[in-house]
């Protein structure tokens, strides 16, 4: 075959399964499921959801058979409807049924424990959900359990895969517990970020009594231990939150070491998946350490302890010192005493604000209007969220779906680089990018710059006609738009993030 046509018929190939993953991820995160089963004994009993499908938050309470507290994790369509969720004891699906072979997650005495009092584990970020590269049908499920009480640190990291065409359309697990790595493990703390090439996850755990982050590689092929490395401060046996920032380059780690919060925050390669300039603060506060979330932007890190809540600027010389103090505990209970109103796990949501569990069942939330904006400016609301039914912590384990390729990458294996480079110059940040542009087809794969909020897709013809809106997720940077069908002529396209737009011309070839 000519050297050009390979060239071309390859990248053409990569385009085609980076686009489907692109089509299959346009609900992904947008639902946080919370409350207890036993609705009708107490009406504040009962399943509460909080949707964002629309770009901003819409509350309802729901009746089903599974309950949540602190492990919490679920997956919907490009719609936003539920395919599935889990709270660590078991697999449930959309109706809120056990899924085929759904029950038996997590083999270990505190398990079955837990399952005789059906509020799922009580461990931050124990399960996580990631779609098969190239695959819209299949899903893996990371998650882990305690199985050392006394040691308080997990065994293992087990791998459940999920065939969503099963059993009707309500999907099966076809593999449950596939043992992925055996070792003394930090209870929780599972996070995964995309790879540079935008199709592929890195997976991470910490080992226990050290400073050594397991690494795990998911592609079309399968999950695969990529390797290790031991970088930062040594963790023993904690409790608190991890997470990566919504673009992929940072990644931090927060819980209480000894008498003190400490936080690790460090740069990463989604390329090599590599963490470096690992950078360790000492916080203020002598309680609990749990909460942890990145501002939209990726430079303000939050983080809270039980009685307080701070704002880090990750972007500053001194991290340390950029600390400001944004929020103490105003002693509100709901809806009375015990229970207190204080601050336990956090997540950035995908209406761009940063919302704070209150540590116990209550019937409020805590959030920050404004996180990307530094220090008190960043509008944080005590119990500023009211629910319907109480809800206790059970904010989802939800990575960034969204992200796309790092353009330019050396590791960028699909070659989406070439497809959207050259990128935009100084003076045009913020330009779209369109490929193919001419299509014969009707179909281009569109790149631009991530914004914090949800936008909007507008394509017209040449008299203004709308031929196509769709919605844009946020922190995305890639979309697939398809007009195939359609008149070869030009059309406009323009997309939209509030008062903010960026417009390029798409043709379609005859």
């Amino acid at each position: 075959m000519n050297p050009l046509i390979r060239v071309c018929v390859t990248l053409v190939l990569a385009m085609a399964c980076f686009s489907m993953n692109v089509r299959a991820q346009q609900g992904v995160n947008n639902l946080w499921m919370g409350g207890y089963v036993a609705a009708g004994i107490d009406t504040a009993l009962g399943g509460v959801d909080i949707d964002f499908i629309s770009g901003t938050r819409v509350i309802s309470t729901v009746d089903r058979n599974m309950n949540f507290f602190r492990t919490s994790a679920n997956i919907t369509d490009e719609q936003g409807n539920l395919l599935f969720s889990t709270n660590g004891v078991r697999i449930a699906n959309a109706t809120g049924d056990t899924m085929l072979n759904g029950g038996g997650l997590n083999p270990s005495w505190y398990t079955s424990q837990q399952s005789q009092h059906p509020d799922g584990l009580l461990i931050p970020q124990a399960c996580l959900i990631l779609p098969k590269p190239d695959d819209p049908n299949i899903y893996y499920l990371f998650h882990g359990t305690l199985d050392d009480p006394l040691a308080t640190t997990a065994h293992y990291l087990y791998l459940t895969t999920v065939n969503t065409t099963l059993d009707n359309g309500l999907g099966g697990v076809v593999v449950k517990n596939q043992v992925l790595i055996h070792d003394t493990l930090n209870i929780g703390r599972i996070t995964a970020v995309r790879h540079a090439n935008g199709r592929d996850w890195w997976v991470f755990c910490h080992e226990a009594n050290s400073n050594i982050y397991h690494r795990l590689l998911v592609s079309p092929e399968g999950v695969s231990v990529d390797g290790e490395q031991a970088v930062g401060v040594v963790r023993p046996p904690d409790f608190g939150q991890v997470c990566f920032s919504p673009d992929g380059s940072r990644y931090a780690y927060y819980a209480k070491l000894g008498n003190f919060g400490h936080l690790d925050v460090f740069d990463f390669d989604r390329c090599t998946g590599l963490f470096s300039n690992a950078v360790h603060v000492q916080t203020a506060d002598t309680l609990l350490g749990v909460g942890l979330a990145f501002s939209p932007n990726s430079r303000f890190l939050y983080t809270s302890a039980v009685l307080n809540v701070y704002q880090y600027d990750t972007d500053a010389d001194d991290i340390g010192a950029s600390m400001v103090h944004i929020a103490a505990w105003d002693s509100t209970y709901s809806p009375s005493p015990p229970f207190a109103t204080a601050f336990d796990l956090a997540q950035l949501a995908p209406d761009g604000h940063v919302y704070f569990g209150t540590g116990s069942s209550t019937l409020r939330l805590h959030v920050i209007h404004n996180p990307d904006e530094p220090g008190l400016a960043c509008n944080m609301e005590q119990h500023g969220v009211e629910l319907p039914r109480y809800y206790s912590n059970s904010l989802p384990n939800h990575p960034n779906y969204f992200l796309g390729p790092v353009v330019g990458s050396v590791c960028d294996s699909l070659g989406l680089s070439t497809a959207l480079t050259p990128g935009p110059s100084p003076k045009e940040r913020g330009a779209v990018r369109a490929f193919p542009n001419p299509s014969a087809d009707g179909r281009f794969v569109l790149g631009y710059p991530a914004h914090a909020g949800v936008g909007w897709l507008e394509v017209r013809d040449v008299a203004g006609r709308m031929m196509l809106r769709e919605r844009i997720p946020q922190w995305s940077t890639v979309h697939q738009v398809e007009l195939a069908g359609q008149a070869a002529r030009m059309y406009n396209c323009t997309l939209r993030w509030g008062v903010r737009s960026i417009s390029t011309r798409l043709i379609v070839a005859p």
